[in-house]
């Protein structure tokens, strides 16, 4: 016997145990499963309903064995005549029964009741996102279009809004993390986009690119604590698979697999919760039944129920395949995310209705529901009511649904880990009659209603009914969890706002989420329903599919008309914050905090006073001589473990609240409230409105990660008028509230007692120049320690008192406004000492022990930089400067208790000359001086800029601090300037300022305690001049701490947030976030540098990037070392032997053309010179030597008509002289100097200029092609089309038709070299057997912002429209589509009646496509772009609609347009590989120049040669790059074209004061050579190697003429030495003029040996 079949009766009104009578009977049975084949009830009355349902409940959950039971007759006694008869169905429809009846008989007000509970420990809060709403990025790494690409393509979505770039997440992952992290989220729920990871759906198609930023999204909610959720699919299929059906098609079932199978492999050992759809009813019935959302299909009589079909056949082999796979080793849970409303019969006293709600949640929920959760069938009353339409319907099919084998039931059924429920809303269901109509309510019988009292929301399908939540919820635990309990995971639930109107305050989203939210609460605790997570839906604002961005359901607000798509958190996102927070509703006391102690390693010691100048001057000997390649140079590492990352605000600043709550006016309320104070009358009245938002501020700190915050206590809100007998209490917990706050998120609290707002009714009694001030300080640090001191261990009294005495009581410029130079300064400062020193023997008498904390003053400092080191008075100045600024108070703080002797001896010396009895400057008393010395704990310093200092002699009326000092200060001319006037961003400026403080003040820890840029109120978020500001600031104070032992132990940021700036107003902001001061909910917005410092802080420093870390290998056997040349840069005999006149002649010989009228008329006379340029290419090592022919030394005139023998001997005698010497010649045929005789005729821009290009190559090929294996046509194509004939600043110069000219000049290069290289494929390739190509140069491009698709954008346009512009042409057939596109559009928009660009012909492209042996490549710098819109205008820059600059930071060289980049190098590389088919690639030019003195000694030149060339051996062993070989530009220093000879790029010295131009090695002579003899770069852990040996180079300084005056004329000093002696000559007056002349002489000697190499000097003074 396999079971028992019993009939069983239940009598309602028996008091016996139904479950003990059923276990009994298994018992006696050998626990056989039992069927109950028919259940009969009796005297069970309406009441009984609730009994009967427990009484099933026993059936299913007691342990018992039941495989059925027959409920007709129970069902029919209770009046469910339309019930069915399947088991789990009629059971189901009693859990609806059950759903409904418990509820209903609650009133709206118990309803709603809100429940003031918290979630249970271990809760999960999650918001989301979507891969097609937010990533953008859409043709990005190759990704695949998808149906939502194609749909808004279309125009299908609102106002033909696409997803294109939507929320640009693609590119904007730290930004998303920030939020996260800021909302405190532990759970982001993203999903994957298929086409993006398989661009035409199948495996075969993977794009690493789309993997790698999947990568990255996980890797960086990891690293910042958050729980990743990936959904694999949410309504983006590839649109190559709905080219074939799509989901109709049941072969997606194996795609979906194969997707599925890789994310699992891929991304599986992070993500531990996995979605595989999420809201699939939305696609079956939006997507394939009505078409309103992507692919747009209209079926809802055969595709939408197929798609379901395939849907779960997907979903569950997906799991299978993670079950067997991948669950054992990675532990993971696979789940479905479905979305249902809740269905409220309309009447639930008529049972018409509620039966019709049970069809309305069944083709809903259950449709996909039951199939997985249930028995892996569709639900009963779906499949009967669909075969009842079809019945009734023989002529008009309503509805198909597909039949599931045995073995897809059993393989679908339980597929689900979790069940994921998407809920928004919630219905009014009443019965009705369909017909015959396709659709959920045609076919169910069912209308839908809203009641008219629920809020409604941007979207008509969404109307807020809260409590609807907590009976699905109910409904799902009974109907689904019953064979298998799983948790249910909330995956989507929110509301849209409209897109206009208020997009800050979204109030409605917040009752929303309180509402829904309070309802999941009720469902856990009251009903017991086992939910683990909430999610809202969504993170931010995005592409909301046929809505486009007409609906808003983000927490935080995207701007979509800005290109930057800044995100902005709402008030709903600081509300859901708070929630979480508080893990639910219930009201927590703040917590007990882990006490932060910050000990104190040593106090100071007493150190004697500073000499004049102070022994510090050291720093300036060390630095100061530095040359800019030392000053500039980055260094990477790291700062100590436990090392203090902040950020700085200060009250008056960001509170607001300016008369709030008690509080009392400080000097800077009233001093703003006067008009025409500040600029555009600003106050500080709101500001950010801090102490109202401080939960926002929060926020901020949160998402930034940092270590601490530095604020300060307003004096006037604790104490109104400056007090202890006004204390106002409301002050006192509003810092309360923020030190508590800080400290729950692990953030010290860096306190700043006074940061100048001083209270009011303190200045009326004379404010800081009244000694009564001290005690009055006393007792308001007294308060605030003993108030605040068991939380802040950080204190610091004071901020800038320099600024205090010299601004506001000196000059007069900031509250109170006392213009009093000469002396209130100095009284103040006394008295501001002596505040400071009481203060801090206050806290450590009676709270050091107990509290634990440290005390100092935040000194504010610039750099100050002598302006000739060489001069001693100008270091005096310099150190004097420093005593004055920083000296006045940390000499007596840190040092003796007194002011600095330079101070004391300036301000003595000047008051005496004054006429004065007695110093300006106050005395200290022995005892004072014992009082202040010691009193700080460490070293704050506040650092902004540098200033250049010089002596000078002051006036002595009328008195004044300023005039005390006998300097002058000046900016430093070489740094950028920023928003404040006189604040230059001069980096290295403060690792000398931190050396300066180790040695003058005994090597104390240092607190970098404000750091920071301004930048215009215009510059919102994307500030990129910040990021450069910090990336170099904090790279100094990485070097001090590194490299120089400064005990650096922190870093503030300023600051936190744009705020009110002083004297600026609103004009100008320092900060990490932007605030938006018009509106007034003050929304902030983190801007790009906040996420550059997030990672700074993450990284705790700058670690070596991939990119800066060498590579040690070797190149092929056969690589090709080589050097460069240009015949017009180095021949000269521009007129020797019958050659004709070049472009680059006249060109030269043109007023104003090259600088210092320069020329190449000599140039390196080269042409005379072929032995010694070939003797010191073999002192290079090279295998190869790359120099160009002059076309017009051969043929004068350009034509073969004439040829010029003499020229081409030259050439012969070249090339025999380096085959002797075993170097392979590498001829390029034009290198610019183009025969004037052709440009007379329209040069390159007439098209016969093809034929004689071929004719001349011909004659070349013909004369030296068979000594010469190596060819390259053209140089640099771009250079000649847009520098030449588009800017005019090179040969021939023209500059008059930008749009038209470089490109028909571009077009006829192109033609030419194909002409030329086929001419030596058909003619001589098979008996010379040579190479041949053309060299293109390029820079590589980087976008300014890399967070914004915009720069991206442009970046890859400066590329296009620079190397593809020749590249396209030769190496992949016609220009890129992007130039044609671009052009022509912009052509055609500013009414041309055809694009700009010319147009090859089909022959034209095929003859030009292919033309190449190698790809010839010139590099030496990378830039940063951005876009830049320049209207109509028509040329080249407008075309390619990008503008470039460069990282600060990079090394300079002696050329403004290149930058030391070498990781570009490799980039480009790379681009070449995989854009032009990794042809084999020679780069034929790559260095770097230097100006100004000779320096035989080109440390950058060795610098950059192993940077760039160890990019190239990281191409060739890491990336496969086809490197076949290097060439170092230059040979030697020559004429560098419109620079003259004041950029110098050569391996090898040319001394041009020597007539016979000697060429002398550099140092980087042996760099380069050690790198060919090694081919590469040995590997160190291996042992010395050979080639690491090279004999040294000549390092005999050239005798270098400087220009000197003599007998009234500017002459070298060669010239001047002939005329002292043709004077001793002539005047015959042996010893007596022999004495004169030799003073004369040696006098010019000792000026010349100021710079022993400077041939230039005389230029330098010309210009």
């Amino acid at each position: 016997m396999d079971f028992l079949s019993v009939h069983f009766e239940y009598n309602c009104a028996s008091s016996s145990n139904f479950a003990e009578e059923l276990r009994r009977l298994q018992i006696s049975i050998g626990n056989l499963p039992i069927l109950i084949y028919k259940m009969t009830v009796r005297k069970c009355s309406h009441s009984h309903y609730q009994l009967l349902g427990d009484f099933l409940n026993v059936l299913k959950n007691n342990g018992l064995n039941i495989v059925g039971c027959d409920m007709m007759d129970m069902l029919g006694k209770l009046e469910m005549q339309d019930a069915t008869a399947s088991v789990s169905d009629d059971t189901g429809k009693l859990e609806i029964v059950n759903a409904w009846d418990k509820f209903k008989v609650q009133t709206t007000a118990k309803r709603d009741a809100f429940l003031n509970k918290s979630f249970p420990s271990g809760f999960q809060w999650a918001t989301s996102s979507e891969s097609f709403k937010v990533e953008g990025g859409w043709l990005e790494g190759g990704k695949g279009e998808t149906i939502w690409d194609r749909f808004g393509h279309e125009g299908q979505a609102f106002a033909n809004q696409t997803a294109d770039l939507a929320c640009d997440s693609y590119h904007k992952v730290d930004y998303d993390v920030y939020l996260l992290r800021g909302l405190q989220a532990n759970t982001y729920q993203f999903s994957i986009s298929w086409a993006r990871i398989f661009p035409s759906g199948h495996r075969s198609s993977q794009s690493e690119k789309g993997a790698l930023y999947y990568d990255k999204l996980i890797n960086a909610l990891i690293e910042s604590g958050i729980q990743p959720v990936a959904t694999l699919y949410h309504w983006d299929l590839p649109q190559a698979l709905q080219n074939y059906g799509g989901w109709t098609n049941s072969s997606i079932a194996e795609a979906f697999k194969d997707y599925a199978d890789f994310c699992f492999s891929r991304f599986g050992d992070r993500v531990k919760t996995w979605n595989t759809f999420s809201s699939p009813w939305v696609v079956s019935h939006a997507g394939y039944g009505t078409g309103e959302h992507a692919p747009g299909v209209k079926d809802y009589v055969v595709s939408s129920y197929q798609v379901t079909h395939n849907i779960l056949k997907s979903h569950a082999e997906a799991w299978h395949i993670y079950n067997d796979k991948y669950r054992n080793t990675q532990g993971g849970k696979v789940g479905i995310a479905l979305n249902s409303d809740w269905a409220e019969p309309m009447n639930p006293s008529r049972p018409e209705d509620t039966a019709a709600a049970d069809r309305y949640l069944q083709f809903m929920l259950g449709w996909f529901a039951h199939p997985i959760f249930v028995d892996g069938d569709y639900p009963a009353t779906l499949k009967t009511q669909i075969e009842q339409k079809r019945n009734e319907c023989p002529h008009s099919e309503p509805a198909r649904l597909p039949v599931f084998t045995p073995d897809e039931s059993q393989r679908i059924r339980g597929t689900a880990d979790f069940f994921g429920l998407n809920h928004y809303t919630s219905r009014l269901i009443n019965s009705s009659d369909g017909g015959c109509t396709p659709g959920p309510q045609g076919v169910g019988d069912f209308n839908a209603a809203v009641d008219p009292a629920w809020s409604s929301t941007a979207s008509d399908w969404i109307y807020s009914a809260p409590w609807g939540l907590r009976r699905l919820l109910n409904y799902i635990s009974k109907e689904y969890m019953k064979i298998t309990k799983v948790p249910i995971y909330i995956t989507g639930n929110g509301m849209p706002t409209e897109y206009s109107g208020d997009g800050i305050n979204d109030t409605s989203r917040i009752e929303y989420m309180r509402g829904y939210i309070n309802e999941a609460l009720k469902a856990i605790l009251l009903d017991k329903v086992d939910v683990q997570r909430f999610t809202v839906q969504s993170l931010m604002d995005g592409f909301e599919g046929s809505q486009g961005y007409s609906q808003r359901f983000g927490l935080h607000h995207v701007n979509f008309e800005d290109a930057d798509r800044p995100r902005t958190p709402k008030q709903s996102a600081y509300f859901y914050s708070h929630v979480i927070k508080q893990n639910g509703f219930a009201s927590h006391k703040q917590g007990v905090f882990n006490r932060v102690e910050m000990r104190l390693t040593r106090r100071s010691v007493a150190l004697p006073p500073s000499e004049v100048p102070s022994k510090s001057k050291v720093v300036w000997e060390k630095f100061s001589h530095e040359s800019k390649f030392q000053r500039k140079v980055y260094h990477y590492g790291t700062f100590p473990q436990g090392f203090s990352w902040g950020v700085s605000s200060s009250a008056y600043q960001i509170e607001g609240g300016w008369n709030a709550d008690g509080k009392g006016p400080s000097v800077w309320d009233t001093f703003t409230q006067k008009p025409g104070s500040i600029p555009t009358n600003a106050n500080g009245n709101v500001a950010c409105d801090s102490y109202h938002r401080l939960d926002e501020d929060l926020y901020m700190l949160r998402a930034l990660k940092v270590k601490s915050y530095r604020f300060s206590l307003s004096w006037s809100r604790i104490f109104p008028d400056g007090r202890h007998t006004s204390l106002n209490q409301k002050g006192v917990e509003y810092y309360n509230r923020l030190i508590d706050g800080l400290l729950a998120y692990n953030i010290t609290p860096m306190v700043t007692l006074y940061h100048w707002d001083l209270p009011q009714a303190l200045q009326n009694l004379g404010g800081w120049d009244n000694v009564d001030m001290i005690d009055i300080f006393n007792d308001f640090c007294d308060f605030c320690f003993a108030t605040f001191g068991d939380r802040v261990k950080f204190w610091m009294t004071f901020n800038q008192p320099q600024t205090i005495a010299w601004s506001g009581y000196g000059l007069g410029q900031i509250p109170p406004n006392v213009k009093n130079p000469g002396t209130a300064p100095y009284r103040v400062a006394h008295n501001l000492i002596k505040a400071h020193a009481k203060a801090y023997h206050t806290y450590d008498d009676k709270f050091r022990t107990s509290q634990g904390g440290l005390v100092s003053i935040a000194l504010n400092a610039d750099w100050a930089e002598p302006k000739d080191v060489n001069v001693p008075r100008e270091v005096v100045a310099a150190d004097r400067a420093m005593q004055f600024q920083l000296g006045w108070f940390a000499h007596p703080i840190f040092k003796n208790g007194d002011y600095p002797d330079a101070m004391k001896w300036q301000v003595g010396n000047k008051s005496e000359l004054q006429g004065l009895s007695k110093s300006r400057l106050p005395v200290f008393t022995e005892e004072e001086k014992k009082f202040i010395k010691g009193t700080a704990d460490m070293f704050c310093v506040n650092h902004y800029t540098t200033k250049i200092i010089s002596h000078a002699t002051a006036r002595l009326t009328p008195q004044s601090y300023e005039f005390d000092w006998d300097f002058t200060e000046a900016e430093e001319s070489d740094s950028s300037t920023t928003a404040v006037s006189k604040q230059r961003a001069v980096a290295w400026g403060l690792r000398r300022l931190l050396n300066w403080i180790k040695e003058e003040y005994g090597d104390p820890e240092i607190y970098i305690t404000e750091n920071g840029v301004a930048t215009d109120a215009k510059t919102n978020w994307d500030d990129s001049a910040r990021v450069f500001y910090y990336k170099s600031y904090i790279d100094e104070a990485l070097k001090a701490y590194d490299l120089d032992g400064v005990k650096v132990k922190g870093y503030t940021a300023t600051s936190l947030m744009d705020s009110f700036e002083w004297l600026n107003g609103y004009k100008v902001g320092f900060g990490l976030h932007h605030v938006d001061f018009t509106n007034p909910n003050r929304p902030r917005t983190p801007k790009y540098s906040a996420h550059f410092y997030y990672n700074v802080i993450k990284d705790n420093g700058f670690p070596t990037p991939d990119d800066e870390k060498m590579l040690y290998g070797h190149f092929r056997k056969d690589f090709i070392w080589s050097t460069a040349t240009a015949s017009y840069q180095i021949e000269g005999g521009w007129r020797a032997d019958g050659k004709g006149l070049s472009i680059w002649d006249k060109f030269a010989h043109t007023p104003l053309r090259v600088f210092n009228d320069d020329d190449g008329d000599v140039a390196c006379n080269s042409y005379n010179k072929v032995e010694e340029d070939v003797d010191i290419l073999k002192q290079l090592k090279v295998t190869h030597y790359r120099f160009s022919i002059s076309w017009p030394r051969v043929l004068p005139y350009g034509t073969t008509n004439h040829i010029n023998e003499a020229g081409l001997n030259y050439y012969h005698r070249l090339v025999d002289a380096l085959l002797a010497a075993n170097i392979k010649p590498h001829i390029t045929l034009y290198h610019w100097d183009l025969p004037q005789a052709l440009q007379d005729d329209g040069g390159w821009e007439n098209g016969t200029i093809v034929a004689r290009f071929r004719d001349y190559a011909d004659l070349i090929f013909s004369r030296l092609g068979h000594k010469v294996k190596h060819w390259i046509t053209i140089n640099e194509p771009y250079n000649i089309a847009n520098i030449g004939h588009g800017y005019g600043a090179a040969a021939p110069g023209i500059s008059f038709r930008p749009g038209t000219l470089p490109y028909i000049v571009g077009h006829n290069l192109l033609k030419a070299h194909a002409e030329a290289w086929h001419l030596y494929n058909d003619k001589y390739r098979a008996t010379q057997k040579g190479i041949i190509s053309i060299t293109i140069n390029s820079d590589w491009s980087e976008p300014r912002n890399p967070y914004k698709q915009e720069d991206v954008d442009a970046a890859r346009r400066v590329v296009q429209f620079y190397i593809g512009w020749f590249a396209h042409p030769v190496f992949n057939g016609d220009y890129s589509e992007m130039m044609k596109t671009i052009i022509r559009e912009r052509s055609l928009a500013a009414g041309l009646p055809k694009s700009r660009l010319p147009e090859f012909t089909p022959e034209e492209i095929k003859r030009i496509k292919g033309t190449y042996d190698y790809f010839g490549f010139n590099h030496y710098t990378t830039v940063l772009a951005f876009p830049v819109d320049y209207g109509k205008l028509q040329h080249y820059d407008a075309d390619r609609g990008a503008g470039t600059i460069t990282d600060r930071t990079w090394l300079d060289s002696g050329s403004s347009w290149l930058k030391v980049s070498p990781f570009g190098f490799r980039r480009i590389l790379n681009f070449i590989k995989e854009e032009y088919g990794n042809p084999p690639i020679i780069i034929t030019e790559n260095g770097i120049s230097e100006r100004g003195p000779i320096d035989l000694n080109d440390i950058h030149r060795s610098y950059y040669y192993e940077k760039y060339i160890n990019q190239v051996l990281k191409a060739y062993l890491l990336d496969g790059v086809d490197m076949r070989g290097y060439t170092a530009w230059s040979l030697m220093d020559n004429l560098e074209w419109a620079t003259g000879f004041s950029e110098r790029f050569g391996l090898f010295y040319v001394n041009r004061s020597d007539p016979n131009l000697p060429r002398v090695a550099k140092a980087s002579v042996s760099t380069y050579s050690t790198i060919i003899t090694c081919n590469g770069f040995p590997e160190p852990a291996s042992g010395p190697h050979d080639c690491l040996n090279p004999k040294p180079e000549a390092t005999i300084a050239p005798i270098t003429d400087s220009a000197v005056k003599f007998l009234g004329m500017d002459l070298s000093t060669s010239n001047a030495e002939t005329g002292l002696n043709t004077t001793f000559a002539l005047l015959i007056v042996a010893v007596f003029a022999a004495m004169c002349s030799s003073f004369c002489y040696f006098k010019a000697k000792k000026r010349s040996k100021k710079n022993e190499y400077n041939e230039y000097v005389h230029m330098e003074k010309k210009f």
